[in-house]
């Protein structure tokens, strides 16, 4: 009986252990289970904050993308406002006295209406006399159309300039009015190049000039002469017009020309005054040696001439075309290589005035004055005038 009550005891006692162990077990677990919850809390909180600071950031940045956005977008705009913001230049021209741009205006307008009047004459002449169709006169009509147009390229503008108290010129007037100057010069390079080998033909090979100088050859040397002076002046123009002007918009000059214009430039002009000395050296340059080397080998034949009355034909035949080419690369040369200074700008103008206002004029008139030909073809042509308008 005791055994028994003893046993129930000790039974009674294991449950109540095994009751207390899984209670210790089940606590354990829910201990464990909320250490858990609280360390799965922090961590969805330490990722919350996280995922804050990571969105704030993302924010910042697209905020300062917008802004770099921005920055780019206003120096865009302040580059093209200043690559256009000078619309305008201004040449200061001769002078600015009053009376003397009177006086000026009328000089000038009488030497562009005799450079009008006279290259004109000599292309009608040329076209019109049978005596005339020759290779030489070919080229004497294209130099006189040539001077034509260089001289209408500045001319109107200068006497208009006269009359106006602010000598403004937009920069597309600018640009178009340096181009077509500048066709025309470099043009004329080649042109008197082609005509110096035209006499070094004719005089040292008479017998074969018909045979080399054949009237295609002809039309390609002229073709020839007018694109490379075409592309040329594209080059430099494009170079010079294509830099930044932003800043002061006086050009030291009375037409639009290209190293007064460069020095008002806000951008580098490296490349620019590449271009233009690159051009320069091979329309200039190469030119003038082609003329020195013709004229070196007309002399050369000129001596192998017996009688002095043929040297003295053969050489009256180039003396015109050397003349013309002393005037027009001397003066060229004196401007463009001599170095820019302060005290020199007027005598540069003074240069630029004679090899663009007086050589286009001169050169019909050393054609026409030292040419027997021209001066009988014009005595002929005035006769039939004459003999016309008496009739009528």
């Amino acid at each position: 009986m005791a055994w028994n009550c003893y046993k129930r005891d000790v039974a009674a006692s294991s449950i109540s252990v095994a009751r207390l162990d899984g209670w210790h077990h089940l606590v354990g677990r829910q201990a464990d289970h909320t250490l858990w919850w609280d360390h799965s809390l922090e961590i969805n909180q330490a990722s919350g904050i996280q995922r804050d600071l990571m969105e704030e950031q993302r924010f910042h940045l697209s905020q300062n993308k917008a802004l770099l956005r921005e920055n780019h977008d206003t120096r865009s705009m302040e580059v093209s406002r200043n690559h256009t913001s000078v619309a305008m230049f201004v040449l200061l021209g001769l002078s600015d006295e009053k009376r003397l741009q009177l006086i000026l205006f009328s000089i000038f307008l009488g030497i562009y209406l005799v450079t009008l009047i006279w290259n004109l004459g000599l292309i009608i002449l040329i076209k019109m006399d049978s005596h005339l169709h020759t290779l030489m006169y070919f080229f004497f009509s294209f130099l006189s159309f040539i001077d034509i147009s260089y001289s209408s390229s500045v001319s109107p503008r200068i006497l208009s300039d006269f009359l106006k108290v602010e000598k403004k010129i937009s920069f597309i007037a600018c640009a178009t009015q340096y181009f077509v100057g500048c066709w025309m010069g470099l043009s004329e390079c080649c042109l008197l190049a082609v005509m110096a080998c035209d006499r070094y033909v004719a005089i040292g090979s008479p017998l074969q000039y018909s045979a080399i100088m054949s009237p295609g050859l002809c039309q390609k040397m002229i073709a020839g002469a007018f694109g490379s002076g075409f592309l040329g002046s594209l080059v430099v123009t494009i170079s010079c017009f294509h830099l930044y002007y932003c800043g002061p918009n006086l050009i030291q000059h009375f037409f639009c020309d290209v190293p007064q214009i460069i020095s008002l430039s806000c951008s580098n002009p490296f490349t620019s005054q590449m271009m233009l000395s690159l051009v320069s050296i091979i329309f200039g340059f190469c030119s003038l040696l082609v003329i020195i080397l013709s004229y070196g080998f007309v002399a050369v034949s000129i001596l192998k001439i017996s009688s002095i009355k043929g040297s003295a034909k053969a050489f009256s035949t180039c003396a015109s075309h050397l003349a013309i080419v002393t005037l027009f690369f001397g003066t060229g040369l004196s401007v463009y290589l001599l170095p820019s200074s302060s005290h020199l700008k007027k005598e540069d103008k003074v240069l630029s005035v004679f090899y663009v206002i007086l050589i286009p004029m001169l050169n019909p008139l050393i054609y026409s004055l030292r040419n027997k030909e021209i001066k009988e073809a014009l005595k002929t042509m005035i006769k039939k005038a004459t003999h016309l308008s008496l009739y009528q």
